[in-house]
């Protein structure tokens, strides 16, 4: 398995479809963070920029990866192979009050 930093460029001025398109990709980013395909999910302030740290056999699989976001059609991916991906133990531990 290896890892990636997808760098990915947004429209900076959005159309409507793009909007009602943005809670399907907060789901599918949801199920993908939960099994581990992807690492870490960042947006820039001015939300023209996105990162994703992802786990994929190569960058072919990578791509089908992002091939299925709801918001693929409007991404500009660019594609880094990654050495490592250091996260926070903490934010890997989930803690259950019940």
């Amino acid at each position: 398995m290896a890892q990636f930093m997808i760098d990915i460029s947004l429209p900076s001025d959005p159309n409507t479809e793009f909007f009602a398109l943005i809670p399907l990709q907060q789901s599918h980013i949801e199920k993908l963070l939960e099994q581990g395909v992807v690492m870490g999910y960042s947006l820039s302030l001015d939300r023209t920029k996105l990162w994703i740290a992802l786990n994929a056999h190569d960058e072919r699989e990578a791509v089908e990866i992002l091939s299925a976001f709801p918001l693929f059609e409007y991404f500009e991916p660019t594609i880094y192979p990654l050495m490592f991906h250091n996260t926070s133990l903490m934010s890997l531990i989930k803690v259950s009050m019940n």
